[in-house]
């Protein structure tokens, strides 16, 4: 629902500066005399000879006559502030600014920070020559007023934010606008969800401004229980203001708030948030969920534990890892020390990130006698999106314990794969990568990276019903990678599909839960907080083992890591289609807009590349193929045939390329790119 907001609701009056923000030194002096009436009555008969200093603790500095507290506000505060438009924002030693603690043997010894409080949007900064270098960014900015809040709108949701909101260590109010796309998707996953079991409790343990929980209630309304939590106070109380901007009712410590003067007049809300402040682990220990979305700043694998003790069976658990220093490899000790993972720096470094996230969730996951089914893993450049779904007992445990795996890297070529399932000891590790560089290469090729989810990283039929829900939403931005998603879940270029009669296909059981849909009885529905029947146990594993062998290949290859000098290379839509003429299953990714995802091998991959690259000093044209020799062809369609039927299991039929093309085209293997 669109509305106009007054003018009062779009910027309030001025916030009241800090008592370390004056334009002269005698109103100091004057603050000290405040803050002398208000000690207590044991020191008040000593008020006419002792002041005490209003912007330092009395254990910092005590009560003294006026003369030497003029002289101590002089030379520790005014001498070293910094002035702006009329202003002097002296330091401040008051317990403003929160300090971590030393731990020495058995004491904890804490370290009063000196700091200055920004005029402009409140916030505290250390060091004078950066509030001096903040002040200039706000003048360069134009940002010249001291304002309360700034209103934003996403998605037909306002939210108060304070001026230096996209800093987060800096304001207690953080909004990130580039992270639009994961909240679009995030939603989608939870539409998705309330589609299946009405109503749902659902969580947001990081609030913050509280953007993500109001687009929840807003947009789904009964069908789900929004609980938006936080630690921060301030953060507590801006999510409260939100809600009243949004006209919804806050539910405080189980009781609700009477919000009638917000309530705009001749309208009826009955769309209730609750709002809490607590510890994000503890709020998930004492209650129980439907959905949980994790995103602390950093990792958030400290959350884990908490998130997978009380979520319900079928639920889903969604976490964004903004750590990407250390999941990229930028920071391999920090990915070992978080994650207990060893990585380097590869070309499919996104995905291998999103398995670095899905392995720890893994593991989280099973500590609580809970198995996983990865929904969507999403790796861009500002986060790593990982969704869940949560599986109770211990046999989805074990199934989902095993798929975690260690991965051999070869370094010279970049071939990869995962070791064998198995705690044997083998005599030549290098034996299981397909490229022969370490008997060509001296010394050590490989090295082993890990452990890794070696799963799939995606569900069709979730994909499929996020994006109906997306088109339905008007979420245009995640319409488009949804689409991409879809066509690399099932590994084909085939673009247009009709999404409404896929709908309807893959909505009728996932994971062993029936979906409610109009072709589906009541009877049929799996019924709220009850254990499972044995068909549908049955059902599962025969889905389970279904999925296994059409499962989309694991990495992908760069061609432009890969291309060859000297030769232009084919257009990437073209080469997907001779990939595809030679028998293998193909699709571009999300992870690199260059990658090719397909089972072909390394080896083969870069023969078809060579084969129809031109060389530049020619002039031809890049997609006419390059004539090699016939026993080098030869061995190369026997190795490619050998490989291929490792992978898929299924045998190719060698056609003509006319009639390969012609299979391509079709709309009945939508799943493969050549006839089975």
């Amino acid at each position: 629902m669109r509305y106009d907001l007054p003018q009062a609701l779009m910027l309030k009056a001025p916030q009241r500066k800090h008592i370390s923000i004056q334009r002269h030194l005698a109103d100091l002096e004057k603050l000290a005399d405040l803050k002398e009436g208000e000690l207590t009555m044991a020191v008040s008969q000593n008020t006419d000879l002792h002041k005490p200093c209003p912007l330092c603790p009395e254990e910092k500095y005590k009560a003294c006559y006026s003369h030497k507290l003029h002289r101590h506000l002089q030379n520790l505060h005014w001498k070293v502030s910094v002035e702006f438009e009329g202003y002097r924002m002296c330091i401040c030693h008051l317990p403003c600014r929160p300090v971590k603690p030393n731990f020495i043997g058995d004491q904890t010894f804490s370290k009063m920070g000196a700091h200055y409080h920004c005029i402009v949007c409140s916030a505290t900064i250390t060091r004078r020559t950066d509030m001096i270098s903040h002040i200039n960014r706000h003048v360069n900015k134009g940002e010249t007023e001291s304002r309360f809040i700034i209103v934003l709108k996403e998605s037909a949701t306002e939210v108060r934010v304070l001026p230096n909101y996209s800093t987060p260590q800096k304001t207690d109010s953080y909004f990130n606008p580039k992270m639009k796309l994961n909240r679009q998707l995030i939603f989608c996953a939870l539409a998705v969800l309330a589609e299946e079991r009405k109503p749902i409790e659902c969580l947001d343990a990081f609030g913050a401004t509280g953007i993500m929980g109001l687009q929840w209630a807003k947009h789904l309304r009964s069908s789900v229980k929004v609980t938006i939590n936080d630690c921060n106070e301030n953060s507590v109380t801006m999510i409260q203001e939100n809600c009243h901007l949004n006209k919804m009712k806050v539910k405080l410590n189980a009781k609700e708030e009477d919000n009638d003067e917000a309530m705009g007049d001749g309208e009826e809300n009955t769309d209730t948030i609750e709002v809490t402040k607590m510890d994000a682990n503890v709020i998930m220990h004492l209650r129980s969920f439907d959905f949980i979305h994790l995103d602390p700043f950093g990792t958030s694998v400290n959350y884990l534990d908490s998130a997978f003790c009380n979520v319900r069976n079928f639920g889903i658990v969604s976490l964004t890892s903004t750590d990407i220093s250390s999941l990229y490899a930028k920071a391999q000790h920090v990915a070992l020390r978080h994650y207990g993972c060893n990585i380097v720096r590869t070309e499919y470094y996104k995905e291998l990130a999103a398995r670095i996230v899905i392995a720890a969730v893994t593991r989280a996951a099973a500590r609580c006698n809970k198995g996983i089914d990865v929904l969507l893993s999403v790796a861009l450049e500002h986060f790593v999106l990982v969704v869940v779904r949560v599986l109770r007992g211990p046999s989805p445990a074990d199934d989902s314990a095993k798929k975690i795996r260690y991965l051999i890297h070869c370094q010279w070529c970049e071939e990869r794969i995962f070791q064998k399932e198995g705690n044997m000891v083998e005599e030549n590790p290098y034996q299981q990568l397909p490229c022969d560089c370490h008997g060509s290469m001296p010394g050590k090729t490989a090295v082993v990276l890990g452990p890794l989810w070696s799963g799939a990283l995606f569900n069709t039929g979730f994909l499929r019903r996020m994006f109906f829900e997306a088109a339905h939403y008007g979420l245009d931005e995640a319409q488009s990678l949804l689409k991409t998603l879809v066509c690399e879940a099932e590994c084909t270029t085939l673009k247009p599909y009709s999404i409404y009669s896929s709908y309807d296909e893959n909505k009728q059981e996932e994971c062993g839960v029936y979906i409610k849909t109009p072709n589906t009885s009541a009877e049929s529905l799996l019924i709220h907080g009850k254990r499972k029947s044995e068909e549908v146990v049955q059902n599962a594993g025969k889905r389970q083992k279904s999925e296994n062998s059409a499962e989309h290949p694991a990495f992908y290859y760069n061609i432009h890591r890969h291309s060859i000098k000297g030769m232009n290379m084919p257009k990437l839509n073209k080469f997907l289609s001779y990939l595809c003429e030679a028998g293998y299953r193909v699709s571009r990714t999300h992870f690199d807009p260059m990658g090719v995802r397909t089972n072909a091998p390394l080896a083969q991959f870069k023969t078809i590349l060579m084969k129809y690259s031109a060389p530049t000093y020619t002039g031809g044209q890049a997609e006419g193929p390059v004539h090699l020799a016939e026993g080098i062809q030869a061995g190369e369609q026997v190795e490619a045939a050998a490989d291929s039927k490792a992978e898929d299991d299924a045998e190719f039929v060698e056609y003509d390329k006319s009639e390969v093309a012609a299979a391509t085209l079709t709309k009945d293997y939508p799943t493969y790119c050549a006839a089975d």
